[in-house]
């Protein structure tokens, strides 16, 4: 039997989604609650049926407290392989000095993922034939032992960060750890011991306000599960029209032998739309010709009528 890898599907704009980067950024916002949707589709130049993958979240504040729910989708391929996962989230704040200004945040996630695949839609070698010049023949037996099309697994992931809120300065850093998978769980369509490997993220970035309209934020993201590691880095900027009370938002990502990703979007009031497009600069340009995938993301937060308690929040 053949043995094949891979590594957990991602975003390209990864702190789009917040609950899916770092569990401690759970209710971590100015606002009554918060619900976040994200699409992504990718390699429709160079598969049948491309991937798919669907995020929506929402997470409020309590004080130092924040709860969050989040629900996402991955499809990929001709067998509809596909993976469901429903997470709760808690996280908690802690303010390291008075001022409020430097502020320490705890996060927990947990639920279920389930993972299913139709594999009668595949074909496999034992179903060549190389009658009538050759073909496959999805009649005769495929020669594998599925114990199973689909499988629950339990989800348990945690995350800690660390930012500075100060409001009206230059500089605004935060940096971030999350782990995923952290409780091993068998997983196979086979009778194999198979288990998902951890993964690891460690997130950085200080916004820079260059004036009192345009801001600068690079920032990194470092992810490692098992043997596969990956290196993102970014740059964002916004410009704040005035006459229009509207940020026009873009940036530039670079994914490590990977991609290059444009990204343009738009906040106004409470709400924050962004679209980005995936250049594939990998070894599959050869059949990409450098077509990656689009994907979209939608905020809205539910501004504080009176506020009651003051919520520190990072300028991310």
């Amino acid at each position: 039997m053949t043995s094949l890898r891979a590594q957990d599907f991602h975003m390209s704009m990864y702190d789009a989604a917040p609950l899916y980067l770092n569990p401690a950024m759970t209710g971590v916002f100015d606002g009554k609650w918060r619900i976040h949707g994200q699409y992504r589709t990718q390699w429709k130049a160079v598969n049948y049926k491309p991937y798919n993958t669907a995020l929506v979240s929402f997470d409020m504040p309590y004080k130092h407290w924040g709860f969050g729910l989040q629900v996402s989708n991955f499809r990929a391929g001709y067998g509809n392989y596909n993976e469901l996962s429903a997470l709760a989230s808690v996280a908690y704040t802690i303010p390291l000095d008075a001022q409020k200004t430097h502020n320490l945040s705890f996060g927990l996630q947990g639920g279920f993922g389930q993972k299913s695949i139709e594999y009668k839609l595949l074909t496999f070698d034992n179903q060549y034939t190389p009658l009538n010049g050759g073909g496959f023949n999805e009649e005769l037996p495929i020669g594998e032992d599925f114990s199973g099309r689909s499988l629950i697994r339990p989800v348990t992931n945690a995350g800690i960060m660390y930012y500075n809120a100060k409001q009206k300065t230059k500089l605004n850093p935060f940096i971030g750890f999350s782990a995923f998978n952290l409780v091993p769980a068998k997983e196979s369509f086979f009778e194999d011991d198979n288990f998902l490997y951890r993964r690891y993220y460690v997130h950085a970035g200080v916004r820079i306000n260059v004036t009192e309209t345009f801001y600068l934020l690079p920032k990194v993201l470092v992810m490692n599960q098992k043997k596969f590691n990956e290196q993102t880095f970014a740059l964002d900027a916004g410009y704040y029209l005035k006459q229009s009370d509207l940020y026009l938002i873009g940036g530039l990502i670079y994914r490590n032998a990977d991609a290059m990703v444009v990204s343009l979007g738009a906040k106004r009031s409470n709400f924050i739309a962004r679209l980005a497009y995936d250049i594939n600069t990998s070894t599959l340009t050869v059949a990409s010709s450098g077509r990656g995938g689009f994907e979209l993301s939608f905020t809205y937060i539910k501004p504080n009528s009176k506020p009651k308690f003051e919520k520190i929040c990072p300028r991310l």
